[in-house]
């Protein structure tokens, strides 16, 4: 019988939120050496050194605050941030995988989203006590979705910075422009200064490498091909877009992981364009675990690229909607490339 999405409903305890924030599967191995630089674009490598000198202090400041002063206390350290800014798809984090890496144990590695769920499951100072023994914090794509999550964002960090914790985030925004054209920034502009000062911003140009030499969005294919291609996939499954859609509403968007854990491929019937914010929102994080996952996507109805609506596309979460796309896309020409060769 066809697996489906919209059968599952996982649980996640808390306790498990913190043990699960490692890079996704993509990033296992990956290190600064395995980074090839374009060689058109320098800032790419002068990126690289950067992140591995500040890997270095990283550990230098962990070793330093596990010393003990003539008085045997601990030596107050304050932790290091490094700030990696640029476009989809030029190896942002596979920098952040690979400081992760480099960084001695405890450490932490999740997406900003990550990071506000497992801050509202565990409560703020559980999440700080738990974090703070880290000597690094590494957040991937991190974004200023409400003035909430600004006040909360900054004080986590700021705190966590003062007891020696080091933060890596990577981000196409600015520290100074997070939050633009979502809400009113201007009334939250000392706090977005606050998170601005703790990194060095570090630069990384050039194109989306998922799209290198690569063909336009696959055409959608045709519901009865998509029907006999999800029954010949073990352990795929398939799903109505709009089903999955009112499914997604219904859990947290920190089990969108455990939802699709263990699937080998994922099949959705009749997309169309998402017209509502918070749909396209859920959306945006499917499309990151399904892209950590590494699981390939195949749909019939609408392109891929066509998952939001204009209206979207223009808003203020733009950039938001344009990496789901691009990772969508990659995915569902894995999943080609993979029919192909089967």
């Amino acid at each position: 019988m066809q697996q489906r999405l919209v059968d599952r409903h996982p649980e996640v305890p808390a306790d498990q939120l913190i043990a699960q924030m490692v890079p996704p599967p993509t990033f296992d191995e990956v290190s600064f050496a395995s980074y090839i630089p374009d060689p058109a674009e320098p800032s790419q490598a002068a990126a690289v050194a950067k992140a591995e000198q500040f890997a270095a202090k990283v550990n230098a400041l962990h070793k330093a605050a596990g010393k003990k002063s003539l008085f045997g206390k601990k030596k107050p350290v304050s932790g290091a941030g490094i700030y990696l800014d640029g476009g989809f798809g030029v190896g942002k984090t596979h920098l952040l995988a690979s400081t992760f890496h480099a960084a001695p144990e405890p450490k932490s590695f999740g997406t900003f989203g990550e990071l506000t769920n497992l801050v509202g499951a565990l409560g703020f100072v559980n999440a700080v006590e738990r974090l703070s023994a880290n000597s690094v914090l590494c957040i991937d794509e991190f974004e200023l979705d409400d003035p909430g999550d600004t006040t909360l964002v900054s004080r986590l960090l700021t705190e966590l910075a003062a007891r020696g914790v080091s933060i890596a985030a990577t981000s196409n925004t600015l520290p100074q422009q997070l939050g633009e054209g979502r809400f009113a920034a201007q009334d939250f502009l000392r706090e977005i200064k606050k998170l601005g000062a703790l990194f060095e911003t570090v630069r990384v140009d050039g194109p989306d490498y998922r799209h290198r030499d690569l063909p336009p969005a696959p055409d959608p294919t045709a519901p009865e091909v998509l029907a006999e291609r999800a029954a010949a996939t073990p352990g795929s499954t398939l799903d109505d877009f709009s089903e999955l859609l009112d499914h997604l509403s219904t859990l947290h968007p920190s089990r969108y992981g455990a939802l699709i854990h263990g699937v080998s491929a994922v099949f959705l019937s009749d997309v169309r364009p998402a017209t509502d914010q918070a749909v396209a929102l859920r959306v945006v994080v499917l499309a990151d675990r399904l892209y950590d996952a590494g699981i390939p996507v195949t749909v019939s109805g609408a392109k891929l690229d066509q998952i939001f609506s204009a209206e979207m596309l223009e808003g203020g979460y733009r950039k938001k909607y344009l990496r789901a796309i691009s990772r969508l896309l990659a995915l569902s020409r894995f999943e080609v490339k993979h029919a192909a060769t089967a």
